[in-house]
């Protein structure tokens, strides 16, 4: 096994492909193959599994890309220990969150103390937002699920809460609060499947022996929002998210709990990264005030 073996196997699994990472590497694609392809040889084994354009670690590749992820991590660190300049930390931070308003007010800060230093967001619901974690697709991540992965540093940032709402005309327009009872055979709007959103609400939902009627599943808020001003049933949103829309009425479940924990999110080994660092730490500043009784609870 040689280094430009392994680093080339780590760039494949992390770039999703073959084309992507001999790009990321500045080197050719045939010289890239052949190195994974040397690897493979050289201990019988198979690292990646090919399906027409397709490139995805085999079960042995993926605890591979654990083990790489943690060497060149740790790479990254030393060079920028080392240097001691800011050149040798990212320009250029990735955040992967699963709401623009979570994460808005933490970038306008760290906008204001680093004015060099430029983002790139993509939104998404937890479970893209953890994976974009784990694939080193993001730098940092904010997002409602918690977790216990041992990969990952995780800080609890705020509490929120889940809310339903109506729009104008609904029998419940005028309603500031119900019992989750009361939703038996109504029809939902929900968020898609691996929404922390969704996930809290049919737990909730199954643990009460709720059954509703038809479920109208979208796969962003803003359309969770015209499908129930649409008429399609009752939206669930977090509390923070409802805003000022005079097209709605929110309304709080009188008598179960939907509290849920926003934490932010980043690899282990990158937390000493100065931009991530600095993610975390005014997160947790600008959350704290919000939470004064509980602070800011590591995981």
């Amino acid at each position: 096994m040689t280094p430009s073996q392994i680093r080339a196997f780590h760039l494949v699994a992390r770039e999703g492909g073959f084309t992507g990472a001999a790009r990321a590497a500045n080197i050719s694609q045939p010289t890239l193959s052949g190195q994974v392809k040397a690897l493979e040889t050289a201990y019988g084994v198979r690292l990646f599994e090919r399906r027409g354009r397709q490139t995805r670690p085999t079960e042995l590749g993926r605890r591979l890309f654990d083990v790489t992820v943690r060497l060149f991590a740790a790479g990254d660190e030393a060079e920028a220990l080392l240097s001691g300049s800011a050149a040798a930390e990212p320009a250029h931070l990735r955040i992967g969150a699963d709401s623009a308003y979570h994460v808005m007010p933490v970038l306008a800060e760290l906008r204001r103390r680093q004015a060099g230093l430029t983002f790139g967001l993509r939104i998404g619901n937890s479970t893209e937002v953890m994976r974009e974690i784990l694939a080193r697709e993001v730098d940092v991540g904010v997002m409602a699920r918690p977790t216990s992965d041992p990969r990952v540093h995780a800080v609890q940032v705020r509490r929120d809460r889940l809310v339903l709402f109506v729009a104008a005309g609904h029998p419940w327009w005028r309603r500031r609060t119900l019992r989750l009872a009361e939703l038996a055979g109504r029809d939902l709007v929900l968020r898609e499947r691996g929404s922390i959103t969704r996930e809290t609400f049919e737990r909730a939902l199954a643990e009460a022996g709720v059954r509703p009627g038809a479920l109208v599943e979208v796969e962003t808020r803003e359309g969770v929002r015209e499908a129930v001003a649409a008429g399609f049933g009752v939206g669930v949103v977090f509390d923070s998210e409802f805003g000022v829309d005079a097209r709605f009425q929110a309304l709080r479940v009188a008598d179960t709990d939907l509290a849920v924990g926003e934490f932010a999110v980043c690899l282990r080994d990158r937390r000493s990264i100065a931009p991530i660092r600095a993610f975390l730490e005014i997160a947790a500043a600008l959350a704290a005030p919000r939470t004064p009784a509980r602070g800011v609870t590591k995981l």
